[in-house]
């Protein structure tokens, strides 16, 4: 048999669940930008300052003494155990045998579902929503159901009994992101012990993604002293450590760690045996220079994130009055996270618009389509950056809605 009598070989693909996720519109954004002079960025989720020095200082020295291998799966034990002391203090009491540290938070979101999910399993998420979230169970060939926030003159608001009537027997997860990317959304104390309630009932796992905790500012004032002054409402302030409760979180947002890639799980430690193959079958370890610019961070760091959260609260009411001044503009200030998703001209049709500010005017804010079919007619911007910077990214918003008569 000759070559060309062999048959011809199938296009080499990813299997199906793989393929049917969908990819980043925020990058798809992004990537339009590349090439255009003077783009303004607010499309990402992460502040416009570097890394605080003692965090930076921490690592470098770490790197000078030699901090460059292996460590244990779930973490080396004094960052554990400034992990659960800083829990501790801000939830209720915690041991290191409930903690483990993750390479970054989003691997913390892919683990916590590895462990609880599998082919077939429903999934329940509150939306709008960060697209990691809903697609990772998809990746473990589960199936995820949404129940949508509403806007309104209050901002956006939880349905209770919606949520509650979709967290049937049955169901193995529910997804909850507060405070919320892209809404800034936080979950009430009353509604989070609605929720567990229910989920106690039927034995279903809630997976609390809370990395924007600290970013709240109901109660955001300076030298705040009470440990519930200084974060939003958590799981962590109602279950106990050992039931079916996973808390997510980050050193991105809270001490400006976007690209250390670092994270932590809160989870029931009968847990941790299994978390501790996952870590090994996915990552092995965080790198141990990193872990130990975590410590200086969790135990020098709580006045470096009060005064940012006071500062991100005031960018925050400087942007809503800035854009609530521009006809069409539909914004009303959240009580967490770093960004207001507001509803303006032509957003029916984000991902094009956005293209479009892009394009003719160098604006990045990120499409509301991004965050789901719940998400569209809306845009999401980060005000996670100095006063001058959102000025300036106002009036090219203003000079595009002019440019298309809607001004």
């Amino acid at each position: 048999m000759s070559e060309s009598d062999l048959p011809v070989p199938s296009v080499p693909n990813a299997r199906d669940a793989v393929r049917a996720l969908r990819p980043s519109q925020i990058r798809e954004v992004a990537n339009a930008g590349f090439g255009v002079a003077d783009v303004l960025p607010f499309w990402f989720g992460e502040s416009d300052r570097v890394t605080p020095a003692f965090i930076r200082d921490a690592a470098s020295a770490a790197l000078a003494a030699g901090a460059t291998f292996y460590t244990h799966n779930l973490g080396i034990a004094p960052l554990r155990a400034a992990l659960a002391e800083y829990v501790s203090e801000l939830h209720g009491t915690t041991s290191p045998d409930h903690i483990a540290v993750t390479s970054a938070g989003v691997n913390a979101l892919m683990l916590a579902a590895q462990l609880v999910v599998g082919a077939g399993d429903r999934v329940v998420a509150v939306t709008p929503l960060w697209p990691n979230l809903v697609e990772i169970p998809k990746i473990l060939g589960a199936h995820v159901e949404t129940v949508a926030l509403g806007y309104g003159e209050r901002g956006w608001q939880l349905d209770l009994e919606q949520l509650l009537a979709a967290l049937t027997p049955g169901t193995k997860m529910l997804l909850i992101n507060s405070p919320n990317n892209p809404t800034g959304w936080v979950m009430s104390r009353d509604e989070q012990r609605a929720v567990l309630a229910h989920c106690r009932r039927h034995g279903i796992w809630i997976v609390a993604d809370e990395v924007y905790e600290r970013l709240y500012y109901a109660h955001a004032e300076p030298g705040a002293g009470d440990a519930h002054s200084r974060t939003a409402p958590s799981f962590l302030d109602l279950a106990t450590r050992d039931e079916r409760v996973i808390c997510v979180n980050s050193f991105s947002k809270a001490w400006l760690m976007t690209g250390w890639r670092l994270g932590w799980i809160v989870a029931p430690a009968s847990l941790m045996d299994d978390l501790g193959k996952l870590v090994e079958y996915n990552t092995s370890c965080a790198p141990d220079f990193v872990q130990q610019a975590g410590i200086a961070a969790v135990q020098q760091g709580e006045r470096f994130t009060q005064e940012l959260v006071l500062d991100l609260k005031a960018s925050r009411d400087y942007l809503v009055r800035a854009l609530s001044s521009v006809p069409g503009v539909d914004v009303k200030a959240p009580p967490g996270a770093m960004y207001l998703f507001f509803s303006m001209p032509g957003a029916s049709r984000s991902l094009e618009l956005c293209k479009a500010l892009v394009r003719e005017v160098g604006l990045g804010v990120a499409p509301g389509s991004a965050f789901g079919p719940q998400g569209e007619g809306f845009v999401r911007w980060c005000y996670a950056c100095d006063t001058a910077r959102l000025d300036a990214g106002v009036e090219r918003l203003k000079r595009f809605l002019a440019q298309h008569g809607t001004h």
